[in-house]
C-alpha cells in the first residue's frame, strides 16, 4: 500500500470531488452524459500511457500533440479515399511508428536531448500539417464515426480499448523484461547496461511505443466526429504529462505507475464541470490545475529527498 501511496491519494481526491458533484449535482451522473464524458477523455489517456513510459525512462517527449494531429490527419485522408477503416488505421499507425522512430533514432543513437528533439519535431510536424491543410476541415466519409455502429456501441468500443491497453500495459511494465528494463534505464542507465540491458534500444523502443499509441489515439479521436481538425492534437502534450505526473509518476525517471494515470487525468479533467456545477468562474480552472500539479511535482521531490537521507 506504501508504494503506491500516491496513487492512491490521487485516487482518494478524485472519489472525494465525484462524491461532492453526486450531492451538489445529482445529475451530473446522469448515464448518456457521463458516458460522453468518459469516452472523449480517452484519446488522451491513450496518449498519457506513453508519455508516462517516456518520463519513467527518463525522457520527454513534447511532440506527441502533433504527432497525434499528424495520424489523425493521415487517417482522415485515407478514410475520405474511400478506403476500408482498417487501412486508414494501419496508415496513422505506421506514420505513428515511422515519427516515434525518428525521435528515438535522434535521442537513443544521436544522444541529443529529448526535450530538444522533441521540441523540434513537434513544430516541424505542426508546420508541415498548416502548409499541407492550411487549417481546413476534413470531412469524414459515412461509416467512419463510432466505428460504423451505434453511439453506444461505439463508445463502449472505444472506453473498453483504452481499457484494455491500460491493463496489458500495466501489466506489461511490471512482468515483461522490456517493461522492466524501462524502469531499469529510467533509474540507472549505466547500471542497467551493465546488468546486461541496452538502454539505446530500450529508450528507442519507448519512443516508437509513444509514436503508436499517439496513432491509437488519434484514432479513437477520429471515430467520435465526422469532421476532423488538423490542429486537434494542440495542447495535448500538456495534458497528457500532467495526468502522468498528477499519477504519480516521476519525473525524474524510474519509479511510478501507468495506473496512476487514470486517477490523474480524471482528477484534472472534471475540474472544469466541477467548477461549472458549483456556480464557479470557469476561469479558475487553470490555475486549479497548475495548482495540482505543482503539489504532485513538490510531493515527488519531498519523497525523493526523504528517501535518499533514509
Amino acid at each position: 500500500m506504501k508504494k503506491y501511496s500516491r496513487e492512491w491519494i490521487v485516487a482518494g481526491a478524485l472519489g472525494l470531488l465525484m462524491l461532492s458533484l453526486a450531492l451538489a449535482a445529482p445529475h451530473f451522473f446522469q448515464l448518456q452524459p457521463l458516458l460522453s464524458r468518459v469516452t472523449s477523455q480517452m484519446p488522451a489517456m491513450i496518449v498519457a500511457l506513453g508519455i508516462a513510459m517516456v518520463i519513467i525512462s527518463r525522457q520527454i517527449d513534447i511532440s506527441l500533440g502533433a504527432q497525434f494531429s499528424m495520424c489523425a490527419v493521415i487517417a482522415g485522408l485515407v478514410a475520405a479515399q474511400g478506403l476500408p477503416l482498417g487501412v486508414a488505421i494501419a496508415a496513422a499507425l505506421g506514420a505513428g511508428a515511422l515519427m516515434g522512430a525518428l525521435n528515438g533514432l535522434l535521442v537513443a543513437y544521436l544522444g541529443l536531448p529529448s526535450i530538444v528533439v522533441t521540441l523540434a519535431t513537434m513544430v516541424t510536424w505542426q508546420e508541415a500539417l498548416r502548409l499541407w491543410q492550411q487549417g481546413r476541415l476534413l470531412n469524414l466519409p459515412e461509416g467512419i464515426q463510432w466505428f460504423g455502429m451505434s453511439q453506444a456501441q461505439g463508445q463502449a468500443t472505444v472506453i473498453g480499448i483504452t481499457f484494455i491497453l491500460l491493463i496489458a500495459l500495466a501489466w506489461g511494465m511490471k512482468n515483461i523484461g522490456a517493461g522492466r528494463a524501462i524502469y531499469a534505464v529510467g533509474s540507472d542507465a549505466e547500471a542497467a547496461r551493465l546488468a546486461g540491458i541496452n538502454p539505446k534500444r530500450t529508450t528507442f523502443g519507448v519512443f516508437v511505443s509513444m509514436g503508436v499509441l499517439a496513432a491509437v489515439a488519434a484514432v479513437m479521436n477520429l471515430v467520435q466526429s465526422p469532421q476532423i481538425q488538423p490542429s486537434c492534437g494542440d495542447g495535448l502534450e500538456l495534458k497528457a504529462i500532467a495526468a502522468a505526473v498528477v499519477g504519480g509518476i516521476a519525473i525524474r525517471g524510474g519509479r511510478g505507475t501507468l495506473w496512476g494515470v487514470l486517477p490523474g487525468l480524471f482528477l484534472l479533467a472534471n475540474v472544469n464541470p466541477a467548477l461549472t456545477h458549483f456556480h464557479q468562474p470557469p476561469y479558475w480552472e487553470k490555475a486549479i490545475q497548475g495548482l495540482v500539479i505543482i503539489l504532485a511535482v513538490v510531493a515527488d521531490g519531498w519523497n525523493q529527498k526523504k528517501q535518499s537521507k533514509g
